[in-house]
């Protein structure tokens, strides 16, 4: 890429040198007058490419360490899950604080995920703008682009920000965009269980239950699928649909039975007085969407 842009620019300097040298000039001096402006050239060249090159290596560094981060994360969250199912059989308040721990480190794992396409997405500026040099100059260069939504690194994390700082009107609008417009990214899934915790914040349950039937149908294979489904099991019940909760939170252990979810589930089936998973063999699947 950058090995294309700068013979272009050499190319285009040479082009100027030889437009202002008068058409007598076929002199000795000038000859070397104008291999001396080359070398110049060249060298200025070997300067911006190798800094280039090193701005590069400081990225890179950066999604490595972002990366390293994310993997530290999941390994504390993997510990605390361990010692979640250590103080299962405790009371109900312990369990729930480990919970609460829990529920805070997947939040800080999506940030962090956030930060790294942030990251990523500079590195694909970089490389973007050594392409674009050329057309720089071009009337159409100087145009802003219109109603562009902002890079989706930072409206996921806008968004997050203030879903977590309780301002769920303005957080619905944010996933809500994430959606529409980065609908098949990696934290799309993300998004659409962010907006059923509005609605169930809001104390609207059946529509978080839609919004988590969206997760559990669009995303089956994201890191929201066991949280939506437990909330989902959590909005029938608070909408007094028992049978249909109960249903809901035995399949969430019978799919997912390692999963904190599954031990968050426990818990309130023991506290409803029905306690028991699915018989063996059997794993019941979500309920189907109400479309």
């Amino acid at each position: 890429m950058k090995k294309q842009i700068l013979p272009s620019l050499l190319a285009l300097s040479l082009l100027v040198i030889l437009a202002v040298t008068p058409a007598s000039a076929g002199t000795k001096e000038q000859l070397i007058q104008l291999q001396t402006t080359v070398q110049i050239l060249q060298d200025n060249m070997a300067k911006m490419q190798q800094s280039f090159d090193e701005r590069m290596g400081v990225i890179r560094d950066l999604i490595t360490q972002q990366t390293d981060n994310v993997n530290k994360m999941t390994n504390t969250i993997q510990g605390l899950q361990k010692s979640l199912q250590q103080q299962s059989s405790d009371s109900s308040g312990k369990v729930d604080s480990v919970q609460g721990q829990i529920q805070s480190l997947h939040d800080s794992v999506d940030e962090l995920k956030a930060r790294m396409q942030k990251v990523s997405k500079q590195l694909d500026d970089i490389r973007a703008a050594q392409q674009s040099v050329p057309a720089a100059t071009s009337p159409a260069a100087a145009q802003p682009p219109q109603n562009q939504a902002p890079p989706a690194d930072q409206l996921y994390g806008s968004a997050l920000s203030d879903f977590n700082g309780g301002k769920n009107d303005l957080a619905a609008q944010e996933f809500s965009q994430y959606l529409q417009v980065y609908g098949t990214t990696e934290l799309a899934g993300n998004a659409q269980f962010y907006l059923g915790e509005i609605d169930y914040r809001k104390g609207d349950y059946p529509a978080a239950v839609q919004d988590y039937n969206k997760v559990l149908d669009q995303y089956p294979g994201g890191n929201k699928a066991p949280a939506a489904q437990l909330k989902k099991g959590f909005a029938l019940l608070e909408s007094g649909q028992r049978d249909a909760g109960v249903k809901e939170l035995r399949s969430l252990i019978a799919r997912f039975p390692k999963s904190p979810e599954a031990l968050q589930a426990r818990e309130r089936l023991n506290r409803l007085g029905a306690a028991g998973a699915a018989p063996r063999g059997k794993i019941p699947r979500p309920s189907p969407s109400h479309k």
